[in-house]
């Protein structure tokens, strides 16, 4: 039995070839900056990886990594979630707490793996 109260939203879509050329120039360059900023962090993983990298180049390397990677995911958020579309202090209010914990959350697992590393470093 078909249904005559659900409406396929896909097929009543109308809006002017502008208008669609717009948003594909947006999908390009969505997906042309989420991928060239991937890039960049494989790139750097396979030039200077841990094995040749030390002391503070290493610190700068994954402090570099962290920042590209909520760089990216402040962006996911503004664009596919429809942020970017809001008003600046509604983009404030969510995205200034999601980063001061995701900070924290780095400072933590910066501090941690520091103290494991530097006990593992003394029983070897």
């Amino acid at each position: 039995m078909e249904r005559d109260d659900v409406i396929e939203y896909s097929l009543h879509t109308h809006h002017s070839e502008e208008e669609g050329k717009k948003i594909r120039k947006k999908i390009y360059f969505v997906t042309f900056l989420l991928s060239a900023i991937t890039a960049v962090e494989v790139v750097i993983g396979i030039l200077w990886g841990r094995s040749t990298v030390h002391g503070f180049w290493w610190e700068t390397i994954k402090w570099f990594y962290i920042a590209l990677t909520i760089v990216k995911a402040a962006y996911i958020v503004l664009v596919f979630m429809h942020l970017g579309d809001e008003r600046k202090n509604l983009k404030l209010m969510i995205l200034v707490p999601y980063l001061v914990f995701m900070l924290y959350l780095i400072f933590i697992l910066l501090k941690e793996a520091n103290a494991v590393g530097s006990v593992w470093a003394t029983h070897v």
